[in-house]
């Protein structure tokens, strides 16, 4: 599967990244009632929401996921899994299959590389936020330096009083 597709579905969700189960059953090509069944059975191994969580319906109600209702007919059972990093990886000892293991792989590497991106992301966010603050301290300085100008200028408008002998026909 590539990546672009994995990375799209790649969703923050109470701080961590995560997968969902109906994300992530396709791609182990498997019904997700089959992928739930297993998780359910092996809970132990998902236990912390470092690993797994369930969507409590205000989450399931916001961003992406809430095109979820109107996928499934506005009514959903269960309320869908959301598998962080660790959690996918425990998933690998849980469905024990090729395609499983090959999924798992790349689902790992579509992580990598979404924290990558976050960090690149993060990188480009504090070098525009040093050009902001090297670019005002440079406007700053121009207004500075036009003020003193406004300054000068107003001084050499100022009337002055003329230099030597003044007759009443000179003032024509």
């Amino acid at each position: 599967m590539e990546l672009s597709v994995i990375q799209s579905k790649i969703q923050i969700i109470r701080g961590y990244k995560v997968l969902l189960d109906f994300d992530l059953a396709p791609m182990y090509e498997i019904e997700n009632k089959y992928l739930k069944r297993a998780v359910r059975h092996n809970i132990t191994r998902f236990e912390g929401d470092d690993f797994m969580f369930e969507l409590t319906k205000e989450e399931l109600s916001r961003c992406k996921i809430g095109t979820l209702n109107n996928r499934r007919g506005g009514n959903i059972k269960y309320a869908p899994f959301a598998f962080t990093e660790l959690g996918v990886a425990m998933l690998s000892s849980v469905l024990n299959s090729e395609t499983a293991i090959k999924t798992n792989r790349d689902i790992m590497r579509a992580f990598v590389a979404f924290r990558h991106y976050l960090q690149e992301l993060a990188e480009l966010s504090a070098k525009v936020e040093q050009f902001m603050v090297e670019t005002n301290m440079q406007f700053n300085e121009i207004y500075q330096a036009l003020t003193e100008l406004a300054e000068h200028k107003k001084e050499l408008d100022k009337p002055r009083n003329p230099i030597g002998f003044i007759t009443q026909n000179s003032n024509k």
